[in-house]
């Protein structure tokens, strides 16, 4: 417009300087099909885990328009969280615990975390802090409704999330539940158990054989809530690949079921519900001394168009 000022700070793009080049779409991210469960065991008086999985995606919801459109609209961008907690067995509230830890992480996901930005290099960094920030909310969450409620004082829980998206998976973690990659053929554990006995074996003080038996190993060093205000949140990033698999789960199914049952089971079947299912049941078949929640999620090649 003549004789209109332009504010400071605004750039005018005039038309020879537009970018005309050919737009070249994003690649497809990889699809996810997954499934969760959890059982009481054969032991135990009440179930003490929880599990989330969820889809986070981007909505545009329409309030008026003169177009035929429906009221709610969603992108084709998807990223998936998956969070397994264990509460502490023995303690008072442990379900409450695991309850309240996953409720206190879909707090974080809806109000805080920005998924759907493309995270590059160091900013990828800063999504590990965040969800390092996340655990520690959880944890805080915990001792506050402890500190309320007397009966509930010592409960506490493991707490494992694993985040993908696109083609990377974020893991953060406490406690002794686990996240696993399944890869060509072989399982590769992503997490450390947070247990005297893990320590041991990192000091070498006994042989990593001893460990799985060791009359220790159920003593846990680190996890969400219990007494301490400060937890210890491990954090890890991977590549995915189509073909490949993430298994997270309390040590229901890792003290009952072998990691090499797990991989042959993960070999040969590839529906989520199917390899939960037969995992639980294998795990209840061994003694199912404790509560055992399993999450399978299988990453495949996107669906042609």
């Amino acid at each position: 417009m003549k004789g209109a000022m332009i504010p400071d700070g605004v750039a005018i793009l005039e038309p020879p300087q537009a970018d005309t080049g050919k737009w070249k779409a994003a690649p497809q991210p990889l699809a996810v099909r997954s499934f969760g469960l959890t059982d009481r065991g054969k032991v135990r008086e009440r179930n003490e885990d929880q599990f989330l999985i969820a889809t986070l995606l981007k909505a545009l919801q329409v309030e008026q328009t003169s177009l035929p459109l429906p009221k709610v609209q969603h992108s084709s961008d998807r990223s998936y969280l998956f969070v397994v907690a264990d509460g502490m067995g023995g303690h008072a509230g442990g379900d409450k615990a695991s309850a309240l830890a996953i409720e206190s992480v879909e707090d974080f996901v809806l109000e805080t975390f920005k998924w759907f930005f493309q995270f590059k290099g160091h900013e990828q960094d800063k999504l590990l802090t965040e969800f390092q920030s996340a655990l520690g909310q959880a944890n805080a969450r915990v001792l506050a409704e402890a500190s309320k409620r007397p009966e509930l004082h010592g409960m506490g829980t493991t707490l494992t999330l694993a985040y993908g998206l696109n083609d990377d998976l974020f893991v953060a973690h406490v406690g002794d539940s686990r996240c696993y990659l399944f890869r060509d053929h072989a399982l590769h554990k992503l997490t450390s158990d947070h247990t005297l006995v893990e320590d041991m074996v990192r000091r070498g003080a006994i042989p990593a054989a001893d460990a799985a038996h060791h009359h220790w190993r159920h003593v846990i060093t680190n996890v969400v809530g219990r007494d301490s205000t400060e937890v210890k949140v491990e954090v890890h990033k991977a590549h995915l690949q189509a073909g490949d698999a993430i298994l997270l789960c309390s040590d229901g199914l890792t003290e009952m079921v072998s990691e090499d049952e797990i991989t042959r089971l993960l070999h040969d079947e590839s529906d989520p519900e199917q390899v939960c299912q037969q995992l639980v049941a294998r795990a209840n078949e061994a003694g199912g001394r404790d509560n055992i929640t399993v999450i399978v999620a299988v990453y495949e090649e996107p669906a042609a168009e």
